[in-house]
């Protein structure tokens, strides 16, 4: 087994790896941001029913629940946009995943050599290349997406 292969096969499986704690920090991060979202709603009840039920309460009061709850409203809407951004990563990770293992059925191919290649082989190749095509579509959409959810936030 030449040392170039495995070179690739050592970084392939370390690439994988990087890929596989990056979705569990994710995962992990939508989970907590889960419970935040729930901890804020509560809070939200709690201070509409105080702004509703307390008719009898000084304008300072009111005014105070009022700027509380409108923190809430923009610590969510904050909380929804890492939302976003984290399950646009988790389809980036998931295409880069696909990519990879695409690329690797391609490798296979195209080690062979060109007089032992069937028209099935053939034909695989090309099919392979038109998947490997379309997920790096899918990928700079997903990357142009990004961009102009930046630009707009700016």
């Amino acid at each position: 087994y030449p040392t170039w292969k495995r070179t690739l096969t050592r970084r392939a499986r370390e690439a994988q790896m990087k890929r596989f704690c990056k979705a569990q920090a994710i995962q992990r991060r939508l989970e907590e941001i889960e419970v935040t979202f729930r901890e804020l709603e509560q809070q939200g009840i709690k201070l509409e029913k105080l702004l509703r039920d307390e008719d009898g309460t000084p304008a300072d009061q009111k005014t105070q629940w009022m700027n509380q709850l409108l923190y809430l409203v923009q610590k969510k809407n904050s909380l929804m946009s890492e939302e976003s951004d984290l399950m646009i990563a988790v389809q980036e990770l998931k295409l880069e995943e696909q990519q990879w293992q695409l690329d690797q059925k391609l490798r296979c191919y195209m080690n062979r050599e060109e007089s032992l290649k069937t028209p099935e082989d053939h034909a695989a190749e090309q099919e392979i290349l038109v998947q490997l095509l379309e997920v790096v579509n899918k990928r700079n959409a997903l990357i142009h997406i990004q961009e102009e959810k930046r630009l707009s936030e700016l």
